[in-house]
């Protein structure tokens, strides 16, 4: 082995790298955001449970109940329902991952030593978050009770009876197993729609401009408008295609059926994957090699697997890492597949979702059109 030549082949290397700007970002941007992203937002302590309260004994004691469960910081308290239409409103549009519902006559029981009962419905489209609000409320709601059932009791001179003082009846809606097949299947789909899309338009721009070709097209009558979208449409029939059969696999394979519609469900897709196509088509617009392009969906995916809840909770985030997974679409996204499959509501709980989405593709479009013309003309 010849040292010159060793070392010759090295500053050859290091002269590439230092000519390719953008890999070289993402060659020491990468290790920090990653590092600072997994510190941060891979938490599976799960907190801040959005937490709603339908108090109908409206008592000192079943106030000190939901008081008791919101001290824990396993809950924050978003709203409090009304009625029982409030309750399944909260759940439906997931204000509230967790309703605590006290009947009336609450502290009548407990005054009078009987077992009291209350319930904690739990949004178990999430079962993580849904056990972790289950055990909780069961362990507070039996020492809050116990409490207040001990000093009614003490007033009036009597023991305490050994039985329990509170029975919570908790009950799971949507996914009554807590199964996270049933939670993971929806994320999946929209991850590998997300991965897959961007993937195969990235490279589109770039294969043509390595193998010559993209310089022959622009010295056709063709139009970049036409070449574009020419270019788009067969990427959202493989797409659609990809869908149909994540469907298929998580309906049939995984025993995961759609509970809305899904005529609903493939219209939002197409939402969804605009945007795909059109980052897909901006990077590729970007990049000069098959391997740059690479490189920038990689750096876009992962943040997207973090920060977007498909596996950790969002609302055990901090703050500022929570805000930044609202600048990612796919976060929305996930809200409409767990929203239609396994929640089964409609358009008019879905709006805070669809909306962005909406306007992260028409502005990505737009800037990989202009992007586009640019480079031909």
């Amino acid at each position: 082995m010849s040292v010159q030549r060793l070392l010759a082949i090295m500053g050859k290397e290091f002269v590439q790298i230092r000519r390719d700007p953008p890999s070289l970002v993402i060659v020491f941007l990468m290790p920090v955001v990653m590092l600072l992203l997994f510190g941060y937002a891979v938490n599976t302590d799960v907190d801040h449970i959005a937490l709603a309260v339908y108090d109908q004994d409206n008592s000192q004691a079943s106030r000190q109940l939901a008081v008791d469960l919101i001290k824990t910081g396993y809950f924050d308290l978003v709203s409090r329902a009304g009625s029982d239409a409030e309750v399944k409103a909260l759940l439906d549009s997931g204000k509230a991952q967790a309703v605590l519902v006290i009947p009336a006559g609450y502290a009548r029981s407990l005054h009078r030593a009987e077992t009291a009962t209350a319930q904690l419905l739990v949004d178990g489209s999430d079962p993580l978050v849904a056990r972790t609000a289950l055990s909780t409320a069961e362990t507070v709601s039996l020492a809050s009770s116990r409490k207040m059932q001990l000093l009614a009791l003490k007033r009036k001179g009597l023991a305490l009876p050994q039985g329990p003082a509170v029975e919570l009846r908790a009950r799971a809606w949507y996914n009554p197993e807590l199964e996270s097949l049933k939670f993971n299947i929806p994320g999946l789909i929209g991850l590998i729609m997300q991965n897959i899309t961007i993937m195969l338009t990235a490279f589109a721009l770039v294969r043509e401009r390595e193998r010559g070709t993209l310089e022959q097209l622009m010295v056709t009558p063709i139009k970049g408008a036409e070449l574009m979208i020419g270019k788009l449409i067969p990427y959202v029939l493989i797409a659609f295609l990809d869908m149909g059969l994540a469907l298929g696999l998580g309906t049939f394979w995984f025993k995961v059926p759609v509970a809305g519609s899904t005529l609903l469900l493939l219209g939002l897709t197409l939402l969804f994957l605009l945007f795909a196509l059109g980052m897909g088509m901006f990077f590729s617009t970007v990049a000069r090699t098959q391997m740059q392009a690479m490189q920038m969906t990689m750096l876009f995916v992962l943040p997207s697997v973090l920060l977007s809840g498909f596996i950790f909770p969002r609302s055990s985030m901090p703050p500022v890492i929570r805000y930044l997974g609202n600048l990612i679409p796919l976060t929305y996204f996930l809200a409409i597949l767990r929203g239609i499959m396994l929640k089964g509501v409609g358009i008019e709980y879905l709006w805070p979702d669809v909306w962005p989405l909406i306007a992260f593709g028409l502005g990505i479009i737009l800037l990989a059109s202009w992007r586009f013309r640019k480079q031909l003309g």
